[in-house]
């Protein structure tokens, strides 16, 4: 049992500060026992320290409240997709706060993407060596394990190159590029990243594949909200009457769509019998609640009536709100400008690209759910899972440009 007196012994200061919090204790505390498990000596202690932040010195006060809050969100009846993930302890840019040159957004996405990625990694191959690795439960068998470390090496190698994180080399055997990449991006880790790796790692349960199936959840927002960030900039091109602009900048929106596509075969390495050990414990957090997809979404194509008052959009209030004081789509600046028929002929063409990589996403999404659900069952969280993924997959991504219809899986 591990024992919380790091932080009783913090507590008992006359006054604590927030920048020698025993993170390491608490965190070690959560992955031992599981968020939904953690003995109530912790969770008291923890709102002791909630109650003490106006009080305490220091300058990471901020963050710890955003830590506690997270971690006591099953205590407070909080808990949802977002506590569950720790997003808010990461550093997923928000596509309300302003745009930045378009090299340096991907170059954030870049970074975080391959840093979520390299901690799986890290984790796989301690825990295929490790008794003393966290989440002990349901360990996967080496062709299991080693099938996940592949697909997590193919699905983090197109932001190394971009970053210059590695060298493209033929030579080495798979566990010599798998050291490579880990070496390559934790010597690039700052205190900070750090940080954010381990506080935002909080599983509900101790199953092996839930670290997996947390930071790809991650790494997916990640992208979603690079992506929000460049509808918003699309749309802005479009009313500028910049359509060529408009027009490269979602075709490059749509590769990276099909680019973060290689992390469905990662997620389909989960173990139907642990995801349905540690699911029931998820209940209250589900996929339906991410703000950067519905952003995503409600940014290409103004959701009808029907979607918006069904519980895709009431999971997801602020981006209800948003759309409802009139957030303009793609859709409506097209509809409101005046374009010639050649730059309307561009930007119709990548419309239809993005259109086929958010299709083959839906798709996707939804032959692995049933894969490891069923047909018929609920989803993360007691959702409408399954059959709501069966009849989300065929909203149209855009009004005048129906999806296509590519033929897409999860290969495993």
């Amino acid at each position: 049992m591990t024992s919380a007196q790091p932080l009783h012994r913090w507590l008992a200061q006359r006054r604590p500060s927030a920048d020698r919090f025993p993170f390491d204790a608490v965190v070690t505390a959560y992955q031992h026992y599981g968020k939904h498990f953690v003995p109530d000596e912790w969770t008291q202690a923890l709102i002791a320290a909630r109650d003490r932040l106006p009080q305490l010195n220091g300058t990471s006060t901020t963050y710890l409240s955003t830590f506690l809050s997270g971690a006591l969100d099953k205590i407070d009846g909080t808990f949802d997709y977002r506590s569950y993930l720790g997003l808010a302890l990461l550093p997923i840019p928000d596509p309300n706060q302003g745009p930045g040159p378009a090299a340096q957004q991907l170059a954030n996405r870049d970074r975080l993407h391959a840093i979520l990625l390299t901690d799986l990694i890290a984790f796989e191959l301690r825990a295929a060596h490790d008794d003393q690795a966290p989440l002990p439960q349901l360990r996967p068998t080496p062709p299991v394990a080693a099938k996940r470390l592949r697909h997590a090496l193919r699905a983090v190698m197109p932001a190394l190159r971009r970053l210059s994180f590695v060298e493209d080399t033929t030579g080495p055997s798979e566990i010599t590029q798998l050291r490579r990449v880990t070496a390559a991006v934790n010597v690039d880790l700052t205190a900070e990243d750090r940080r954010a790796l381990q506080v935002s790692m909080l599983p509900v349960h101790t199953m092996h594949d839930e670290w997996m199936f947390i930071r790809v959840l991650q790494a997916f927002e990640t992208t979603f909200a690079l992506l929000a960030t460049d509808l918003t900039e699309i749309i802005n091109a479009v009313q500028a009457s910049r359509m060529s602009l408009a027009a490269t900048r979602l075709s490059a929106a749509a590769s990276l769509l099909r680019e973060s596509a290689s992390l469905w075969p990662l997620l389909a390495t989960i173990q139907p019998e642990a995801f349905h050990a540690f699911r029931p414990y998820t209940d209250g957090a589900s996929a339906i609640q991410s703000r950067h997809y519905k952003m995503l979404e409600s940014l290409c194509r103004t959701p009808d009536g029907k979607r918006l008052n069904s519980p895709a959009y009431l999971s997801v209030p602020e981006v209800r709100t948003a759309i409802m004081q009139g957030q303009v789509s793609l859709d409506d600046a097209l509809a409101a400008a005046r374009q010639s028929a050649s730059t309307d002929t561009f930007l119709t063409a990548a419309m239809r690209e993005f259109t086929a990589a958010i299709t083959q996403w839906r798709q996707t999404h939804y032959r692995l759910a049933v894969r490891v659900l069923g047909p018929e069952r609920s989803g993360t969280g007691y959702t409408q899972g399954t059959p709501y993924l069966h009849d989300a997959r065929n909203e149209p991504v855009f009004r005048h440009h129906p999806p296509a219809d590519p033929d897409t899986g999860v290969d495993g």
